[in-house]
């Protein structure tokens, strides 16, 4: 069991705030951006979701 996870590039704001909730490093800011480059890492724990106030990430079970 996985996780994919989407950053909606045009809603994202490049706050940090994901890559600062997220509890194994999923998420690196990249380009203004956050990108998830660790996503084999995931514990689905939707931290990062919440996190974001422009509603960008979304995290579903593969």
């Amino acid at each position: 069991m996985g996780w994919d996870i989407k950053v909606d590039a045009a809603k994202c704001t490049g706050d940090g705030a994901c890559k600062d909730a997220c509890p194994v490093d999923v998420y690196e800011i990249k380009g203004g951006k956050a990108v998830p480059v660790n996503a084999d890492e995931c514990l689905g724990c939707e931290s990062c979701v919440e996190a974001c106030e422009a509603d960008a990430i979304t995290v579903t079970e593969e």
